[in-house]
């Protein structure tokens, strides 16, 4: 299993876009990406995800590590 590197919220995001999402809105600290036939994802502001945050994202994502490090 590939160890999940520390990024930031916004890093998150714009890997993200690259497979489609797109920013909906800002709730509180949290941004809310939709994609049309994905799940949607409330990704935190933080400068830095927590590795079991981000994990779950990717989780969320429908998508491996390895496919997510190659978005990076």
């Amino acid at each position: 299993m590939s160890r999940v590197p520390l990024i930031s919220g916004d890093d998150f995001v714009k890997a993200m876009r690259k497979i489609g999402y797109i920013w909906d809105r800002t709730s509180g600290s949290h941004m809310i990406l939709i994609h049309p036939t994905r799940n949607r994802l409330s990704v935190p502001r933080h400068r830095e995800l927590g590795r079991g945050i981000l994990r779950s994202l990717i989780h969320d994502a429908d998508l491996s590590v390895s496919q997510f490090l190659e978005l990076l």
